[in-house]
C-alpha cells in the first residue's frame, strides 16, 4: 500500500517538475499559422481568436498554446499597440504538442 501511494504521488509531481523552456517567434492564431506572416495583422489575429494561438518559431515550428496561453496572448494582443510583426516571447512546458504557457509577453 506504501508503494502505491508514493508512485500515486510521484505521478502527480513529475509533470510539475518538467523543466520550463522558452519560444520566442511569431504571435499568430491558428486559422493563419500556414499563411505569410509578414502580412499577418493584430486586426485578423484578434478576428480569428476563436481558433486560439501559439507560436510560429524561426524554424518554422508551430507551437499551440493550452486554454491558459490562449487567454495571455488574448490580452497581450488587446493591450499591444503593434499592428504587425508580433513577436512573442513566450514560458512554459511542452505537453505533448501543446504548450502550457505561464508568461508570455510582446516584444
Amino acid at each position: 500500500m506504501r508503494r502505491f501511494g508514493f508512485m500515486l504521488c510521484a505521478a502527480f509531481l513529475l509533470p510539475a517538475l518538467a523543466p520550463a523552456e522558452t519560444w520566442s517567434g511569431t504571435l499568430v492564431d491558428v486559422m493563419c499559422k500556414d499563411r505569410d506572416l509578414a502580412g499577418h495583422t493584430k486586426k485578423c489575429a484578434l478576428d480569428c481568436a476563436k481558433t486560439g494561438f501559439g507560436v510560429v518559431t524561426a524554424d518554422g515550428k508551430f507551437i499551440k498554446f493550452d486554454e491558459t496561453g490562449n487567454a495571455k496572448a488574448l490580452a497581450a494582443l488587446k493591450a499591444t499597440n503593434k499592428e504587425t510583426d508580433l513577436k512573442v516571447k513566450v514560458n512554459g512546458t511542452l505537453d505533448g504538442d501543446v504548450a502550457k504557457v505561464e508568461s508570455l509577453e510582446i516584444q
